[in-house]
């Protein structure tokens, strides 16, 4: 038997986040760099992020080729352009002195994904990268990663945007993307999910 969707969430009925949903306003414009092998991911999070950040666009590929529309998007803008990705460049947003009226661009894939999506897009160099100073934990407790420090691309936006603007309101964004997580772990047979939970303690 098909299983039943939600048309607004286009999650099944049976994990609906839509009674947690409150769409954010943000002046920052937020671009996801989307690896392929991310779009049909059940624990995609930037799926989460288009539906309370409504504004966000989203860009699927790997190589430069992939991004033409994108760079030429960019190219037409005036607002300073950013990549949020740690490396030996990168600055805090305090010390780079960005405001929120800004163009963020974040990579959506795992660490190796998108380090190899850095290489192929050299462009990228053209503007400045930030890191973020993030005390908190990944939330993301349903998806492994090999670094301890590791955000899932919601939570990298969510911190950029409250470190651009302190008075930014992320909240809703926390509460459907811990529903989402809720709902994946009640699903899971209860001897794995002592297991996804007992790896977080132990992080």
């Amino acid at each position: 038997m098909s299983r039943s969707y939600c048309i607004n969430c286009q999650y099944p009925q049976s994990a609906c986040v839509c009674h947690a949903l409150k769409p954010v306003c943000s002046q920052t414009e937020v671009v996801v760099m989307q690896h392929p092998s991310e779009v049909g991911h059940a624990k995609n999070s930037v799926r989460l992020l288009k539906l309370v950040l409504p504004q966000t666009q989203i860009y699927v590929g790997e190589t430069g080729e992939d991004f033409i529309e994108l760079q030429h998007y960019l190219a037409t803008q005036t607002k300073p352009v950013y990549v949020v990705y740690p490396n030996e460049h990168s600055q805090t947003v305090a010390k780079a002195g960005a405001s929120e009226a800004v163009i963020i661009i974040v990579i959506d894939g795992t660490w190796r994904k998108a380090y190899r999506m850095l290489q192929l897009n050299p462009w990228l160099v053209d503007y400045p990268s930030l890191h973020l100073e993030c005390a908190d934990e990944s939330q993301y407790v349903i998806r492994k990663a090999k670094r301890s420090d590791s955000l899932s691309t919601l939570e990298a936006v969510a911190h950029t945007l409250v470190a651009l603007n302190p008075a930014t309101d992320i909240a809703p964004i926390f509460a459907v993307f811990n529903t989402m997580v809720q709902h994946k772990l009640t699903a899971m047979p209860a001897q794995v999910r002592a297991r996804y939970n007992s790896d977080k303690i132990k992080g």
